[in-house]
């Protein structure tokens, strides 16, 4: 073999470094960051996935049982997991876990359990961690948000919803997973000095807060970007309905109080698809409205609203033209402009979903997991299974909230203190 020359040497290091950039890109692009995924609305662009179960499930390649108590969703980074937890009421953390085989990294306090007299009583974490670049940001139940080193843990600024902006969340405490626009982090403290608030992500300065008319509690769903006809704003479901804020400066734009839940509950996250938004209230039903800009101003234009659509705790997620997500009783299919539904099916009663590669996970209120293909013209079931030792209930009305999760070819199931990863590649 003759020797490699200068050139040949250089087009050599050009293909291997485009390899390992591809690859690079490849995993950033099947990681699960944040609440509900790359773009906030539960879905993933990975490909390559089973399209099919054996009768056992998929491969379960490791399961742990230490994770502590809550309701957190975890974030996956390459090759760390991300989730919150609490042992007791006085701890409540964000931990480091490798992706290998689930063990501990890293763990950080942040503060306590809020709000541990709630009735019916779940106390416990339950936000999601925001992964962004080298930075990672957590929010207690109690309000205490935290910017991490997500390296080491090591905590580089620290906020209180309640104390620093007179927060006041729900009855059930604060549920809220940050969102980081750009250079901004936006959260949700409720009440009428900051109902919501804008923060200089690197060093926690107040950008801007926005004091809605009349105040408002915090509700339990996260906030989403909406580039909207009028600019791009921030969208949030409060306990008196959905928001629209300006993204810059924090003015308040509209709201649209049909989603109230009648139950005290605004638990799913807005679903946003292009001029629409489609937001549900437990107990009260789903609906979607297109919004509108006349004279600087944006306007909701209510498209429809009805008790039969979904609006479980375990959210919808949007794929092409239709919506899917379940009540308390079936999963359902449903065009996003006009409401009509396709298809309903029992499958696994109310539950959590998100999307991949053609098909919606379930994590099952009642502990199942199934696969179903995304599809508008039937419901087509194309697995289930119960991973094994699930945990024992403290409260005879918990249930598996808990959203699955779908990345780098594994799929995340916790349920409390459990923590399972299946290969689903």
């Amino acid at each position: 073999m003759k020797p490699m020359n200068q050139y040949s040497a250089l087009i050599v290091s050009l293909i291997l470094g485009a390899a390992m950039l591809s690859d690079h890109d490849n995993l950033r692009a099947s990681d699960w960051p944040q609440w509900r995924g790359p773009n906030r609305n539960g879905t993933s662009t990975e490909t390559g996935l089973l399209k099919e179960w054996s009768k056992g499930g998929p491969k379960l390649f490791w399961q742990v049982d230490d994770l502590g108590g809550g309701f957190s969703t975890p974030s996956i980074v390459g090759d760390r997991i991300y989730v919150l937890g609490n042992q007791g009421l006085e701890n409540e953390f964000v931990q480091a876990r490798a992706a290998k085989d689930g063990k501990a990294v890293w763990t950080t306090r942040l503060g306590k359990v809020g709000n541990p007299n709630q009735q019916p009583s779940y106390p416990g974490a339950r936000s999601t961690a925001t992964v962004d670049g080298e930075s990672l940001f957590a929010l207690t139940s109690d309000g205490d948000l935290a910017c991490l080193d997500r390296a080491t843990g090591q905590v580089r600024w620290q906020k209180s919803l309640r104390r620093d902006f007179g927060g006041k969340p729900g009855q059930w405490a604060y549920a809220e997973s940050p969102l980081v626009d750009g250079d901004t982090l936006v959260c949700t403290p409720g009440g009428g000095e900051a109902t919501l608030v804008a923060l200089n992500k690197k060093t926690g300065a107040v950008l801007w807060k926005c004091a809605l008319p009349e105040g408002d509690e915090a509700a339990y769903a996260s906030a989403v970007v909406a580039d909207t006809p009028g600019g791009r704003q921030f969208v949030q479901l409060l306990q008196k309905g959905l928001v629209g804020v300006a993204a810059k400066t924090g003015e308040f734009s509209w709201r649209y109080d049909k989603a109230v839940s009648r139950f005290g509950a605004n638990i799913p996250t807005p679903v946003v698809g292009g001029e629409t938004i489609y937001v549900a209230a437990a107990g009260t039903g789903g609906g979607s409205v297109r919004l509108k800009s006349k004279g600087g101003s944006v306007t909701p234009e209510q498209l429809y609203f009805e008790l039969k659509l979904p609006a479980a705790i375990g959210g919808a997620v949007l794929i092409g033209q239709y919506l899917y997500g379940t009540t308390a009783q079936a999963l359902l299919c449903f065009a996003a402009e006009t409401g009509e539904v396709k298809w309903q099916n029992p499958a696994l009663g109310a539950a959590s979903l998100c999307y991949a590669d053609g098909s919606l996970y379930l994590h099952g209120e009642n502990g199942d997991v199934a696969l179903v293909e995304a599809s508008p013209e039937a419901y087509r079931e194309r697995g289930r299974f119960t991973p094994p030792g699930q945990p024992t209930r403290a409260n005879g009305m918990e249930k598996a909230w808990t959203y699955p999760v779908v990345a780098n070819g594994r799929l995340y199931i916790r349920d409390q203190g459990v923590l399972w990863c299946y290969g689903v590649k």
